[in-house]
């Protein structure tokens, strides 16, 4: 076992040896004035015998074909990170990525040491799987279509119903079921359910991409190209350590820093995963490891509240409002009505979550003097706002001013964000390239596209309607009035979320049927569009596989598994405490019921 032990420690040090080998000249000067800095922040050390051996030679053998993969994917991690942020405590940052990553994955298969935190899924607009992108499940895939061939053939089709109907409806339940059982990626398995609802006659081609000249979804794609200037330019970094410096003397008072940093970076960052791997996981991993833990959970939970405060502070809230109005509800100023619903409980719970955890969770120290220090040398060393942050701020500027003014001069959101787009690309912030390197973007245009419109056709068809009033006659024979019904409809839509691995499949798959049983069940129709979207959010840190974000948190190596889980039990019960009293109230005051 010593031996092993031994052995363990040489492939480790000498895998870190070769990443510092790969790091720039300039880099490694920095980092070897600064060694016992970089070795906190990154978690891991490297023997000086090793660093002198490795400054004295610029490359090192591979000592296997799975290690030299292993540091590929670490130069890969490098490049990415360190191209897009140019100042050297950013790159020390993501060589401490890297290394964790490599120390990590000595003893495990290439395949299960993917490091979230130098490849974010969410942060190039991908959403996390737990299978390679090109692999296909056909045991999962044989029970989505069975699924579907069930509710074609061994149901029976309603007098309510034309065959048609059935089989679209069908389709849909084999295409929801492979959300969950994930027989392929998203954006294919989409796209394979189009190509069947056509060839079958089920829906014409311009009916099944219907959708795909929908606003709302062009706006998420845009949005997405928001989050990425974000990060090139560094910006978010530069906020977060502001924070950092003003609140963080202790670690109670740096939660609620960092808790703030996320509120004003949410409207121009509409993807938690993108703010949680490109700005609080590299920040929280530069200070003191026994604040991580503790620093790590509450941003996570408290992340999730935040993206409920705004409309533009996730993705998921777009979807839900554009299948709001799907089904006939109408919004004079969307941004404003939706600020003005959430902001009392979404206020209360944000200040709520850091307390809470920090007396069930404690941190290892409570006290922090020298986070702010920290994070003030990090700033001279970034130096004054450069031009290309300067520049990020113009753009960003007219489009939130235009997302919450627009519609009293005629420009939609997604009109607003085009123009704030054109702006950073004139400006030279994003280039074109940039765009289109946001594959999970143009993935979302396609694949939520198909389910809105097959969704939109299941409503054309009389298919929601008719399970509509299947609940609706349940509910009035249990003697279930809509607050009861209010209350359990959200406790099924929260509870279910166990089963998905993403927040807008979710939305994509059960929003719709779920906001047509609140409003059957007697809801009124803007409380039940509103109180579901923002349960949408409270879920992103119920498991590990939650989101996206979640994914990024737990892949920092800072919480354990069984913490996140447990944290994520009792602060949903804490927030539907929170939304079912003081939101409500709040909701009874503005008139939504």
């Amino acid at each position: 076992a010593s031996g092993i032990g031994r052995t363990r420690a040489r492939r480790r040090r000498a895998a870190h040896a070769m990443v510092f080998a790969m790091t720039p000249a300039s880099i490694r000067t920095h980092a070897s004035s600064g060694s016992a800095r970089g070795a906190r922040s990154s978690g891991s050390t490297m023997p000086a015998a090793a660093a002198s051996s490795v400054r004295a030679s610029s490359s090192a053998p591979f000592a296997s074909a799975k290690r030299h993969r292993r540091v590929t994917r670490a130069r890969a991690s490098l490049g990415s990170i360190g191209g897009a942020r140019a100042d050297r405590g950013t790159a020390l940052a993501a060589r401490s990525h890297a290394f964790r990553a490599l120390a990590s994955s000595d003893d495990a298969d290439d395949a299960s040491s993917e490091c979230p935190v130098c490849d974010p899924p969410e942060a190039t607009g991908v959403q996390p799987r737990a299978m390679d992108a090109n692999d296909i499940d056909y045991k999962m895939m044989a029970l989505s279509v069975a699924v579907g061939l069930a509710v074609r053939f061994a149901c029976p089709v309603p007098e309510s119903l034309t065959p048609r109907a059935w089989t679209l409806f069908a389709i849909f339940a084999s295409t929801v079921t492979g959300l969950v059982a994930k027989p392929a990626p998203v954006g294919a398995w989409a796209f394979m359910a189009l190509t069947f609802t056509v060839a079958t006659e089920t829906l014409t081609f311009q009916e099944g991409l219907a959708a795909l000249t929908n606003e709302v979804i062009w706006l998420i794609v845009v949005a997405t190209f928001f989050a990425r200037a974000f990060i090139k330019t560094g910006f978010g970094d530069r906020l977060g350590l502001l924070f950092v410096k003003a609140f963080g003397h202790t670690t109670l008072r740096l939660a609620y820093g960092l808790q703030t940093a996320e509120a004003v970076l949410s409207p121009a960052m509409p993807s938690t995963t993108a703010r949680a791997a490109g700005v609080f996981v590299p920040v929280i991993n530069s200070l003191d490891v026994k604040t991580r833990a503790y620093l790590m959970g509450q941003q996570l939970q408290g992340g999730n509240v935040t993206s409920a405060l705004l409309l533009s502070a996730a993705a998921q809230n777009f979807l839900c409002m554009q299948i709001a109005q799907a089904q006939g509800l109408v919004f004079e100023n969307l941004f404003l009505e939706w600020f003005v619903a959430s902001s009392v409980p979404c206020i209360v719970s944000m200040l709520v979550t850091p307390l809470i955890i920090y007396v069930v969770d404690p941190p290892g120290l409570k006290e922090t003097p020298e986070a702010p220090v920290a994070a003030t040398k990090a700033l001279r060393e970034m130096g004054p706002l450069r031009d290309q942050e300067s520049k990020m701020v113009v753009g960003l500027g007219v489009t939130v001013a235009l997302w919450i003014f627009g519609s009293q001069i005629g420009v939609s959101a997604a009109l607003a964000a085009m123009i704030g787009l054109s702006i950073l690309i004139c400006l030279g912030v994003l280039t074109w390239n940039d765009a289109l390197e946001q594959k999970g973007a143009w993935d979302t245009l396609l694949w939520f596209s198909i389910l809105i419109s097959m969704s939109g056709q299941l409503n054309t068809l009389g298919v929601v309607g008719h399970f509509s009033s299947i609940v609706s006659g349940a509910l009035a024979a249990a003697n279930f009035g809509w607050p009861q019904a209010f209350a359990a409809l959200h406790f099924g839509y929260f509870i279910m979320h166990y089963f998905f691995a993403s927040q807008s499949a979710h939305v994509g798959a059960l929003y719709p049927a779920f906001l047509s049983m609140l409003i059957a069940s007697g809801t009124p129709p803007m409380l039940a569009a509103f109180s579901l979207a923002f349960n949408t959010n409270l879920f992103g840190g119920l498991t590990h596989y939650a989101s996206g974000q979640s994914a990024v948190f737990f892949g920092s190596g800072a919480i354990s598994l069984p913490t996140l889980w447990k944290q994520g039990a009792y602060m949903s019960v804490v927030n539907f405490a929170i939304f079912g009293t003081v939101g409500m109230a709040w909701w009874r005051v503005l008139g939504l019921w």
